[in-house]
């Protein structure tokens, strides 16, 4: 061994680890790229799908397959429904709140995509193929599709200017025949929802527009209920008037909470579910819960609860945090970490934490938002459930909740975090929801500002292999350049450096020689 040190040459040493160096850094570029394409280290994935079989260890995921093979249709339905985009129940006002804003600022707090998304759904819930026969609404639902603001609003005046003339209307009466007769036209109540969400300025103005929406939207309503069996077309123009019907009035609840008539606005919203039960798309027991808890009505709050925090109904933050708000409200006021730490959890401070650990895996981005870890924007008018534009649309309406319970943000503080641990790897396994959706990054720098900072759940760890081989190559580079430089020193580093690693194989060596007969061992190093 000493032999073969001595012949080799400081090219060589420079050429072994110039050689060692170019490999790893390969190797970094590779692995690199690899991750940021699939989020995963290329070399841990060879080692876990084919070493780890070969070597007789077992896949963690492996006794889970036999119960879950059923249920992987579901989860795959629920996956695509949790990247869903959702209408925010608490969207705010463009022309009252969200054009103050950009007065103020000079911020935009809507996104194009996010805006988009509006006009779709208006055109969804305010038109149908009827609309080309009323003049009015043919217009309007031009206006729907305007992305001038300007433009839109010229439209709903339009519309309204033309329901002043008296013309010729066909009405029928009987599904076989009609009968002609000059009446007016009834006001078109699409034209007055767009002025109170667009033109009015302050929320009073938009109450007042919507109250005329309501005497037109209620007309159109009670005629069209009468004539849905008479055919396709009149049933989807009684399902247009419904939408428009409840529609004003979850937003005159709305208006009548934002001017603090918080009990009037919980009667509308009570009023509202039980006229129309079925149209639980609006989700406005999101609406009723946040009136309530202004109220601090939380035996009512906790009735709401029962029916709508059901496993076979979609959970959303609202539901969740309002449930661990409750639970936490039991023991909040009394709740120390230190002498939970020496005595234990008692059984409702166990219920507590719990209900926030389950809360928190649902959406993990709203805790930051309640302990004012994070600046507050403006609620995009659709969210992502599980998403960050979730987290700020419950967080700036139920922030003053949590204040409002003693010590149930200290609380939260102290036990939020714990719901990680639980929940390493999120992206491939849940604990008591499905795994965290990969999309909600994507969506949410959509729906939300560029000014604001989008939070990121779970946060990708760069691999262990990337940072041993970025190590490696960073290593072995400057071997190389110090070898080049310094020839004649680092072999002789090289050389000290092999000969105290060879030292135990040395030893052995000779250890072996001094017990074994010289005849044997040179027999054994012939063969």
């Amino acid at each position: 061994m000493s032999m073969f040190l001595n012949t080799l040459t400081p090219k060589f040493y420079v050429a072994l680890t110039g050689t060692s160096s170019l490999i790893s850094g390969l190797i970094l570029i590779f692995e690199w790229w690899y991750f940021r394409k699939y989020g995963t280290s290329f070399i841990e994935q060879v080692s876990v799908s084919h070493l780890r079989p070969l070597l007789g260890g077992v896949d963690n995921n492996s006794s889970n397959n036999s119960n879950s093979s059923n249920g992987d249709s579901d989860s795959n339905r629920q996956s695509v429904s949790e990247c869903k985009v959702w209408r925010n129940p608490l969207n705010l006002f463009r022309g009252a709140e969200y054009n103050r804003y950009t007065w103020v600022t000079g911020r935009e707090p809507l996104t194009y995509y996010d805006m988009n998304l509006s006009a779709q759904d208006h055109q969804t819930f305010f038109t149908c193929d009827s609309d080309h026969l009323r003049p009015a609404d043919a217009i309007m639902q031009k206006a729907w599709r305007e992305r001038n603001p300007q433009a839109r609003i010229s439209a709903a005046h339009e519309a309204l200017e033309i329901n002043e003339i008296r013309s010729r209307v066909e009405v029928p009466l009987i599904a076989s025949s009609t009968i002609w007769e000059i009446k007016l036209l009834p006001k078109c109540a699409t034209a007055y929802i767009l002025l109170a969400e667009e033109e009015a300025t302050t929320i009073a103005e938009a109450e007042k527009l919507f109250k005329q929406a309501l005497k037109a939207g209620d007309g159109c309503y009670r005629r069209s209920q009468q004539l849905q069996h008479h055919g396709s077309q009149y049933e989807a123009q009684h399902r247009r008037d419904t939408n428009v019907l409840v529609y004003i009035k979850r937003r005159l609840a709305m208006c009548a909470r934002r001017l603090g008539r918080t009990r009037e606005a919980v009667k509308m919203m009570r009023d509202l579910m039980k006229e129309f039960p079925l149209l639980s798309m609006f989700n406005i027991h999101e609406n009723l819960l946040e009136a309530l808890l202004e109220l601090q009505a939380y035996a009512d709050v906790q009735a709401v609860l029962a029916k709508y925090d059901d496993i076979s109904l979609p959970k959303s933050a609202t539901i969740c945090y309002t449930a661990a708000l409750l639970k936490a409200r039991a023991v909040s006021d009394k709740f120390s970490p230190e002498a939970a730490s020496r005595r234990g959890l008692s059984t409702a401070e166990m219920n507590a934490v719990e209900a926030i650990h389950r809360a928190v895996e649902f959406n993990p981005h709203v805790p930051k938002y309640l302990l004012e870890m994070k600046s507050l924007i403006l609620p995009p008018e659709h969210i992502l459930k599980r998403g960050d534009s979730e987290a700020i649309a419950y967080a700036f309406f139920h922030l003053a909740h949590w204040k409002r319970v003693e010590g149930a943000l200290n609380l939260l503080h102290c036990t939020w975090e714990g719901t990680f641990r639980m929940i390493p790897y999120p992206l491939e396994k849940g604990h008591l929801f499905y795994p965290y959706p990969i999309c909600t990054e994507t969506a949410d720098r959509e729906l939300l500002p560029s000014f604001h900072e989008v939070s990121v759940y779970p946060k990708k760890e760069l691999p262990f292999f990337i940072l041993f081989t970025a190590g490696l190559c960073s290593f072995t580079a400057m071997l190389a350049l110090l070898t080049h430089q310094f020839p004649e020193l680092m072999g002789v580093f090289a050389k000290a450096f092999l000969s105290t690693l060879f030292a135990p194989l040395n030893f052995v060596m000779e250890k072996v020689e001094s017990v074994l007969p010289s005849s044997l061992w040179h027999q054994l190093t012939r063969i």
